[in-house]
């Protein structure tokens, strides 16, 4: 008897980065909808939401075994921002804090050292969370103007003001994504890759779109400027080379750590210039001067002052049970009381800031002997930063995450940093604020949530076989 071997036709084989595109693109339609319907409550609301945050996470992990080129992988990137930018505020409430300090400085004062309790209205400080609704602003002056600007704009609605400040972060999101392919191309490595791991990561959906986290400025900023900068040493193009010490000095005009860059950069100046120690020293002091300079123009500009410079220890005021550097002081605190755990919380942060600085050193003597790339010596160094931290926030892994997607190979590290993406993307629940009274809320809508993201896996798994056997 003849043997007949059955085969899908053709016309309806299933293309599975598109299957994962438009999954990816309902997940975030589930997110959204989801985080509006928590507003009249219900646990069934939630657990759809978390449903669609882990939707996206599970497709974007599926796609980082396929091999689409970058021009659709930036299609598909807008598709699953597109649902976002109707979304309320996910996974933090620091655009209301963006808010209630704009009107601090559009009311005369100075954001940086009046806080929005003694400043603003107390409609706006009702929406702040309560850690720091008597907490100055912790940002640069640069993103105090920015803050000023909105307000005036919008006359304080916050409706409006959320939509500028999610423009700002599609603008900011914007020179990532010009940024990062170029920085892989800088590293040697792949282009799909970069923008896979680091663009297309669901920590830059959540916090910088979805979240609206002026990181996105201030990564956008940094990337770029660092681009330019590295782009123009070849050529010693001077123009060029300053045009990105002076777009990495606006990032850190948002945040602060941005001026790790200037390191990066001042280093391979120094090694392009024929090396040494002597032209080191000089090009670290130009770096510095060039910080100096940024700072001075953007915070007489702006008309912020300089009363930024004593807020930046603000973010640690508060104790962030994510950082490392802040276990033994919970342990100590449950042991001998919370006055030893608080002391030895103060001792670990003092070594953390003495381990980052030596690590620092090492990386720069490695750049500067071309050990590494300039791309890997970024990427080390924040990552040094966001581990010893302080303070780590979800979104502050994309200050090492976007930098090492655009340096690592195909390898362990490289999924180390992909599932450590991932994890951080479900560990924080999609409301923004205030969530340690919902604990029982929380846990049975993360069973319904894992319930569905598990029968979606289930209907992809058996797409992918269809697609086997096709």
């Amino acid at each position: 008897m003849q043997t007949v071997t059955y085969r899908w036709p053709t016309a309806v084989t299933t293309d599975t980065p598109e299957l994962l595109r438009w999954t990816g693109f309902g997940g975030a339609l589930l997110l959204t909808a989801g985080a509006w319907a928590v507003r009249a409550g219900g646990v069934v609301a939630l657990g759809v939401a978390i449903a669609g945050a882990g939707l996206v996470v599970l497709t974007w992990a599926l796609l980082g075994r396929t091999r689409p080129d970058a021009p659709w992988l930036r299609r598909t990137l807008a598709w699953w921002c597109a649902p976002l930018l109707v979304a309320p505020p996910l996974f933090s409430g620091d655009v209301f804090s963006y808010l209630a300090q704009g009107e601090v400085a559009a009311n005369g004062f100075d954001p940086n050292t009046v806080s929005p309790a003694a400043g603003a209205s107390a409609e706006a400080v009702a929406r702040v969370g309560v850690y720091w609704q008597d907490t100055p602003s912790p940002y640069g002056p640069l993103f105090s103007t920015v803050e000023r600007a909105i307000t005036e704009v919008t006359g304080g609605d916050p409706v409006l003001g959320i939509g500028l400040y999610r423009l700002a972060a599609v603008l900011g999101l914007l020179l990532v994504v010009w940024a990062v392919p170029r920085l892989a191309e800088l590293a040697g490595t792949n282009e799909r890759t970069a923008l896979w791991l680091g663009v297309m990561n669901p920590l830059v959906l959540w916090h910088l779109i979805g979240g609206v986290h002026n990181d996105a400025l201030m990564l956008g900023l940094m990337l770029s400027g660092t681009v330019v900068a590295l782009q123009a040493l070849p050529e010693l193009r001077w123009w060029q080379y300053t045009a990105g010490v002076v777009f990495i000095g606006l990032g850190a005009q948002v945040k602060l750590p941005a001026l790790v860059a200037l390191a990066v950069v001042g280093t391979a100046l120094a090694r392009r210039l024929g090396g040494g120690w002597v032209r080191f020293t000089a090009a670290g002091f130009a770096m510095v001067a060039a910080a100096a300079a940024v700072s001075v123009v953007t915070s007489l500009a702006g008309g912020s002052g300089f009363g930024w410079v004593q807020a930046l220890g603000t973010p640690s005021k508060v104790n962030s049970w994510m950082a490392p550097t802040n276990w033994p002081g919970y342990l100590a605190g449950a042991v001998f009381g919370p006055e030893s755990g608080q002391a030895m919380i103060s001792a670990a942060r003092v070594a953390g800031l003495v381990l980052i600085l030596c690590g620092v050193a090492v990386v720069v003597h490695r750049q500067l002997r071309g050990g590494i790339s300039e791309v890997t010596s970024l990427g080390m160094m924040m990552s040094l930063i966001v581990v010893l931290g302080p303070v780590i926030q979800p979104w502050y892994l994309l200050w090492a995450v976007l930098p090492l997607a655009a340096c690592l190979p195909e390898g362990i590290w490289r999924t180390r940093v992909a599932v450590l993406a991932g994890v951080f993307a479900l560990l924080v629940p999609p409301l923004a604020g205030n969530f340690t009274g919902r604990v029982p809320e929380l846990v049975a809508a993360y069973v319904v949530g894992i319930a569905l993201v598990g029968g979606a896996y289930l209907v992809l798994r058996r797409a992918r076989v269809s697609i086997a056997q096709a």
